[in-house]
């Protein structure tokens, strides 16, 4: 059977003082599960500290049948559970569609990773598409929108990348730093860095002088944006004008963050 939602399930607007026994009861008869929240482990709490949590089921067909059991407002959906203090106390249900991780917007366009950049910081409840939207018509030209999730539960990490079929539109992105993302009850300030891949030669010396290593380092300034080996890092930004500029390289996680070259 095809997997249609991730088995991680957002909840939130939960009851002070309801504990993770009484949210494994809430919702176990949906199928296994395991209730988590961010540093559950580090704190050691039974409570939920901010009013939400995450529901890991072992089965996407669990997530299916509490989304079945669940009453829709608009676009939301929402479950009663109940609390030593308070009974039927809505909740936010809120899982994430597979389909969502990705959208084509110009499918005439090959995708260039070359003209992609990583969007950091970006809302779990942001969908791929209304992600290529915003981008569009900040910036013109998007032909993808990809949210980054994780391999196993396959839900939102938190960024994001968008693709352009047009140098201009890409230069202008990475150049802006800062994107506002608009839409629904959401409005967040986003990073916006070049998208860097691990697998490119040196654009100057196509691994003449590395041994034939993939670049390390990828410069991010407008005037540059290209992939360097380190002998050719320090040969091209001896240049004035250059000495500044910060190389990029990619972390376990694709987020690109700026090393600290020295020459």
């Amino acid at each position: 059977m095809t997997e249609c939602f991730s088995r991680k399930v957002f909840v939130g607007g939960l009851p002070p003082d309801i504990d993770e026994v009484e949210i494994h009861g809430a919702f176990c008869r949906f199928g296994a599960l395991t209730v988590d929240w961010p540093h559950k482990a580090q704190t050691k709490s039974y409570f939920p500290p901010k009013g939400y949590a995450f529901l890991l089921f072992r089965e996407e067909y669990s997530v299916q049948r509490l989304i079945a059991s669940c009453v829709q407002e608009e676009d939301k959906l929402f479950y009663f559970v109940t609390s030593p203090t308070q009974k039927d106390k809505q909740v936010q249900i809120r899982p994430w569609c597979l389909a969502d991780s990705d959208f084509v917007l110009d499918r005439s366009q090959p995708l260039d990773p070359r003209k992609t950049v990583f969007v950091g910081g970006v809302p779990r409840p942001l969908r791929s598409a209304e992600l290529a939207r915003i981008m569009n018509e900040k910036f013109g030209n998007v032909c993808y929108a990809g949210i980054d999730v994780d391999p196993e539960l396959k839900y939102p990490k938190g960024a994001g990348r968008v693709a352009f079929s047009s140098q201009q539109s890409y230069i202008t992105a990475i150049s802006s730093r800062f994107v506002q993302l608009q839409i629904g009850d959401i409005d967040k300030r986003v990073e916006i860095k070049p998208y860097v891949l691990d697998d490119q030669m040196c654009d100057e010396c196509n691994g003449m002088r590395c041994g034939g290593k993939f670049a390390p380092f990828f410069c991010g300034n407008v005037t540059c944006l290209q992939y360097y080996c380190k002998q050719c890092w320090a040969a091209m930004h001896s240049i004035p004008g250059r000495q500044n500029h910060k190389p990029l390289v990619k972390e376990g996680n694709d987020r690109p963050r700026a090393h600290m070259f020295r020459f």
